[in-house]
């Protein structure tokens, strides 16, 4: 079965959040169930890409309303992701050193169409097109409706909503840009007065995917706005838990962490990296080692976390060790208790996949107090690394974390307030000090299988229905 991922983010290539994760992953596994799965993404100037070589494959004229510009199509030309990797190459567009900006209607509305453009021109043509997000939310209209893709237009379309906070909006001067369509169908594209191409995937696509069971259930009633267009095409949608790529997570083989171990040694590896961390940041390894890695954002709770470390802190029985960037008053906030808790609490504020890894292998806990979160992949990290989550109960949480009280192995709260997240690390504070316990805790968490295997059949059972 021939699969094309679209996506604007992808692990290793460029990465913002779990998006990447997922579509680096997801392909490889499918690959292994003897599918052929390849993704097409952005060109950025990245790392990745300033230091990989790349072929052109096609090239082509891009038409958005009125203006025409070149493109080129790059394939990775020594590859060992696992899947064929494909970028659209639009200069002073897509090669940018961000993802995201501003102006990310017109660079994603052109990628979108690009990508349309160059999959039109194949003899063999895919059999499953697999959108990931709003940023490739206009591919399922454009090959339903668009006059110049009527050849694609039998060609299943998935959608997979990753985070339904952002929705891609734009106003309706900009729908000349997009190739011609008949006008009677312009109330696919429009909800709420605006042109918002998630509403238009969940319209539109074959079938709606969420990136966890409880995500699905809960976007039917927060959703920003598209609540009611998610009740009513239910019948359509399913949530799939995300996986993790447990080669790359797997403290075993992992470059990046200081120590390697396995279930045998887990304690002194877990040791040998909560030493390099402690000393490394000034912490007191003595102590339980809580951590919180993402971003520094309103969605994550993140703006509680200054309030709650200065109450858990002042006991002077935890160590707190951050990772992370977002709103720069939080950011400030965190910073500034460095000088108030030294010895005890530290932060690194940017991203560090190296940081990053040594943390999941060497802290004690994870928080992850989030107000939204669709699946999360950090859990399923730590639990990996044989540390455990301290979660809110939401989303994909929901689906991979079971309370200790409740014969399961994670710290869990109901609640997301200053007063329950510190409750929660209390909690977490005398679960560590039961020493026996926690010991075979962590061997129990470390063989949790949360790998693609099971999702990415899941996906190919769903593609094969459809067809």
């Amino acid at each position: 079965m021939k699969i094309i991922h679209i996506s604007a983010e992808c692990y290793p290539i460029a990465k913002v959040g779990g998006l990447a994760d997922v579509v680096g992953a997801l392909p490889k596994y499918q690959n292994s169930l003897k599918s052929d799965s390849s993704v097409v993404m952005p060109f950025y100037n990245y790392k990745f890409t300033q230091t990989n070589t790349f072929d052109e494959v096609y090239r082509g004229q891009l038409q958005l309303g009125f203006q025409s510009q070149e493109y080129r199509i790059l394939s990775l030309s020594k590859n060992e992701l696992g899947y064929e990797l494909f970028c659209v190459d639009i200069p002073y567009l897509l090669h940018t050193s961000h993802v995201y900006s501003d102006n990310d209607t017109y660079r994603f509305m052109a990628f979108q169409i690009a990508a349309l453009d160059w999959i039109l021109q194949f003899k063999n043509k895919p059999e499953i097109v697999h959108c990931h997000d709003h940023h490739s939310g206009l591919i399922p209209f454009m090959m339903a409706h668009c006059y110049k893709y009527e050849d694609l237009r039998g060609i299943p379309t998935i959608f997979t909503i990753h985070n339904g906070q952002y929705q891609g909006w734009f106003g309706h001067d900009k729908i000349p840009l997009l190739p011609a369509f008949d006008s009677n169908n312009f109330g696919l594209l429009d909800w709420n007065g605006m042109i918002n191409p998630m509403a238009a995937a969940i319209k539109c696509a074959w079938k709606v995917t969420t990136v966890s069971p409880s995500y699905l259930e809960e976007l039917m009633y927060e959703a920003n706005g598209l609540e009611s267009l998610l009740r009513q095409e239910r019948h359509k949608s399913i949530g799939i838990l995300n996986g993790i790529d447990s080669e790359v997570w797997n403290p075993n083989k992992d470059s990046y962490i200081e120590k390697n171990f396995t279930l045998r040694s887990v304690k002194n590896g877990k040791a040998a990296n909560k030493k390099y961390l402690c000393d490394t940041f000034n912490l007191d390894i003595n102590k339980p080692l809580f951590t919180f890695i993402g971003r520094l954002v309103e969605e994550k709770a993140a703006d509680l976390l200054p309030s709650v470390f200065r109450e858990v802190l002042s006991s002077g029985k935890v160590n707190v060790l951050i990772l992370g960037s977002g709103s720069d008053h939080v950011e400030g906030q965190l910073n500034s208790l460095k000088s108030h808790f030294s010895g005890l609490y530290n932060a690194y504020i940017g991203y560090n996949e190296k940081l990053a890894h040594t943390i999941y292998a060497g802290a004690d806990f994870l928080l992850m107090p989030s107000r939204i979160e669709p699946c999360g992949l950090n859990q399923m990290y730590a639990l990996r690394y044989g540390t455990v989550p301290v979660v809110h109960r939401v989303g994909g949480l929901q689906d991979t974390v079971l309370d200790i009280g409740d014969g399961g192995f994670g710290i869990c709260h109901d609640q997301v307030s200053v007063s329950s997240i510190v409750h929660a690390i209390s909690r977490a504070y005398d679960f560590y000090n039961e020493e026996k316990s926690f010991a075979e805790n962590r061997k129990t968490i470390m063989q949790i299988d949360h790998s693609w295997d099971k999702s990415a059949k899941t996906y190919i059972d769903l593609y094969k229905y459809i067809k």
